[in-house]
């Protein structure tokens, strides 16, 4: 099946979160998810690709995640879409989270769209289903398209899950969330994750010492 979509990972902030810039291939237009910072290196990246960007996106409202959202959808005159609304009061906290972690000044806002699960965000032609991942954070979303790619912030990574130690997280909810959500996806998806390598939802079903299914099977 030819590839609807492209999309280039950019890591961003002193965290190295996984920054997607996604694509319509037969458009060249797309989205920013999660651009946490470093606009600078999203700027470039921007016109090297040469997209359209038509919307910022955001998984959970994190610091790391949602940092330079604000900036860089009112510089390309975009909306933001996400998180879920329950995750406002992690945006209001910007300042303080930017304050406490070092980073430069943020300010709080609120995204043009909350977004529910079960919701679509378009662009070029494409869309990307939403699916509430609460856990991690409580308003976290996962974007999925139909290509077999899923963007799954911080709720799972290669090897690991999100933290759920954040005012608000979660760790049964968490765990719930990818069993529930993600796994109906396919095994053969593939996910980017909010740090580090891609990977696949089968292997983390087969390995992942978290939520592997032989974790499970007396459940």
């Amino acid at each position: 099946m030819t590839a609807r979509i492209q999309r280039r990972i950019v890591p961003v902030t002193p965290f190295q979160q996984n920054c997607s810039l996604v694509w319509s291939v037969a458009e060249r237009r797309g989205v920013v998810i999660d651009p946490g910072g470093d606009l600078d290196h999203l700027r470039a990246a921007l016109r090297q690709e040469a997209i359209t960007v038509e919307k910022v996106l955001l998984t959970h409202a994190h610091l790391d995640h949602a940092g330079g959202a604000r900036v860089l959808a009112d510089e390309l005159g975009v909306p933001i879409e996400g998180p879920h609304r329950e995750d406002a009061f992690w945006l209001e906290a910007m300042p303080e989270q930017s304050r406490m972690f070092g980073f430069p000044e943020t300010v709080a806002f609120t995204p043009d769209r909350w977004l529910e699960h079960g919701d679509k965000v378009t662009f070029g032609g494409e869309s990307l289903a939403v699916l509430h991942c609460p856990g991690h954070t409580p308003g976290h979303v996962v974007f999925h398209h139909a290509d077999g790619i899923a963007f799954v912030g911080d709720v799972l990574f290669a090897g690991s899950i999100g933290r759920s130690d954040f005012p608000r997280g979660d760790h049964g909810q968490l765990i719930d969330s990818i069993r529930s959500r993600l796994w109906p996806l396919g095994d053969e998806t593939v996910f980017v994750p909010g740090h580090g390598p891609e990977s696949t939802f089968g292997q983390e079903r087969r390995l992942n010492p978290f939520v592997a299914d032989h974790l499970f099977d007396d459940a």
